[in-house]
């Protein structure tokens, strides 16, 4: 078994500490590593918000989300209360300056301890926070922020965000969380390609037909009604999680796992996008918006009557990129995402090309191209799809049939939620899984221009029933290049 590395005594503040990220993600994470004994003794997890609560009505309004959230068979009530014993309260204003008095003080004494601070709040309030957390002189050698996604409205503000937060911390203390780099199936993605060499020198044009990126929700909006109107699919989960993805697969390999190393070779993908012309943003884009529908058979509103008024927001977004590199060239990367779609599941396909000839009796044969598919979420796992003749006398008959790795199967064990790994590599130090500011402006870059040139056009965004797999247009994508989505979810 891989040795845990141990992290040094810390003080955890989260700003927004009553907010739902909070309460759904961050302290059941948390919760995990204390029981993992991953949180050394007299580590302090200290919420931040401008609720009127003490120490004890956190520790309730905590103890009741990890109630929710956590599964009954791993919530035991000594472990509860030990975790509980590390919650404490700061009732302060983020911009403002009152109630920081109160922070100073908790954190004080303890100058010498790691200091992460967890912005689980709206980017527009990060560099106001990160301000009064200089002016109050919280800011010492040991100190991180961690910045939620995402990262700006669009290049601009991404860079203002940037420049306000880097004025006070530096590029190594700033740690730009997105989530899906640290699921393990994600990672299993370097995994897969560098510790693999049946694989990796498949990887490139020659072999590989092209790449499917799926990332499908259930859910409609819920409660960020108000946030995701002003944001859409593009933003929320093209800009960061898809690209992410995209980034992993395409690389080069690193020299080695150092964070530099990865983000340098995942900065090169993301600057090798080919740029999405207006004259092509009709065909290589599609924007979309749920409809009325069905989803497990029962009946969902459409997304404007979510809202409660009208909207051109995308709940769903499928893009055509190609990367201009020698590597990919000519190999297209299909990215499809959406709220409301048909099943909730996240899957990477690489298609390989299909054989030049066959010498085998076509009546006979119901060819299949070869897949490589991997399953992020949820039943984690990566599946080869191949030909294989069918057993038995009467000729050669082919079919397809799968090799199939089921990592819960497979290791037995239970796969930690993505944010137990980040908010522990932040105390770390460790920047591997967390983007740098170079890419977080050359990801804008690439969307941006699509962005525009949906605001320039007059069509609103294509409706599709919830319970589909999105707008008709979406098929026509890949099917005009002779392909089709991968929809066996199975």
């Amino acid at each position: 078994m891989a040795q845990i590395i141990p992290v040094d005594v810390f003080d955890y503040v989260v700003f927004g500490a009553t907010g739902d990220l909070t309460l759904r993600k961050l302290l059941p994470a948390l919760y995990y590593r204390f029981r993992d004994k991953q949180m050394p003794e007299g580590a302090r997890i200290i919420g931040a918000a401008r609720g009127e609560h003490d120490d004890a009505g956190f520790r309730a309004m905590a103890e009741a989300a990890l109630r929710q959230f956590i599964t009954n068979g791993d919530l035991t009530e000594a472990t509860l209360t030990g975790f509980l014993a590390t919650l404490f309260y700061v009732r302060l204003d983020g911009v403002s300056g009152e109630g920081w008095d109160g922070l100073v003080a908790r954190l004080a004494p303890h100058e010498e301890r790691v200091r992460v601070f967890y912005m689980a709040t709206s980017p527009d309030l990060f560099g106001a926070i990160c301000g009064n957390i200089q002016s109050h002189g919280l800011v010492s050698a040991q100190s991180r922020v961690v910045l939620e996604k995402p990262i700006g409205h669009d290049l601009a503000s991404a860079r203002k965000i940037n420049d306000e937060v880097g004025q006070i911390f530096t590029e190594a203390q700033t740690y730009r969380i997105d989530h899906y780099l640290g699921k393990e199936t994600v990672q299993n993605l370097l995994a897969l390609r560098f510790a693999n060499s049946i694989f990796e020198r498949l990887w490139n044009a020659d072999v590989i037909d092209h790449v499917q990126v799926t990332v499908a929700e259930t859910v409609g909006v819920e409660g960020r009604a108000g946030y995701y109107d002003k944001s859409g699919q593009l933003r929320d989960m093209v800009q960061n999680h898809l690209l992410q993805l995209v980034c992993l697969l395409a690389m080069e390999s690193p020299i080695s796992l150092h964070a530099d190393a990865v983000r340098d070779e995942k900065l090169k993908v993301l600057r090798a996008l080919k740029p999405i012309a207006p004259y092509d943003i009709a065909h290589a884009t599609v924007r979309g918006q749920y409809a009325a529908g069905a989803i497990d058979g029962k009946s969902v509103p459409s997304y404007v009557r979510d809202l409660d008024h009208d909207s051109v927001t995308e709940t769903f977004v499928a893009i055509k990129a190609e990367i201009r590199s020698w590597r990919w060239a000519g190999v297209p990367f299909y990215l499809r995402t959406g709220k409301r779609l048909a099943e909730k599941t996240s899957e990477v396909v690489i298609q390989f090309r299909s054989v030049p000839f066959s010498i085998f009796p076509r009546e006979m044969t119901d060819f299949e191209p070869n897949r490589l598919i991997m399953r992020l979420q949820p039943d984690e796992g990566i599946r080869l799809e191949m030909m294989v003749k069918d057993p038995g006398p009467g000729g050669m008959r082919l079919r397809p049939t799968r090799l199939n790795i089921s990592f819960e199967e497979a290791f037995n064990t239970r796969y930690p939620d993505a944010y137990e790994r980040l908010l522990m590599d932040a105390v770390r130090g460790n920047q591997t899984l967390f983007m740098r500011r170079d890419e977080v402006e050359a990801a804008w870059t690439w969307v941006e221009p699509i962005l525009e040139g949906w605001e320039a056009a007059t069509e609103p965004p294509r409706l599709y029933p919830a319970g589909s797999w999105g707008p008709t247009s979406a098929i026509a994508l890949i099917e005009r290049d002779g392909r089709t989505w991968h929809e066996e979810f199975e």
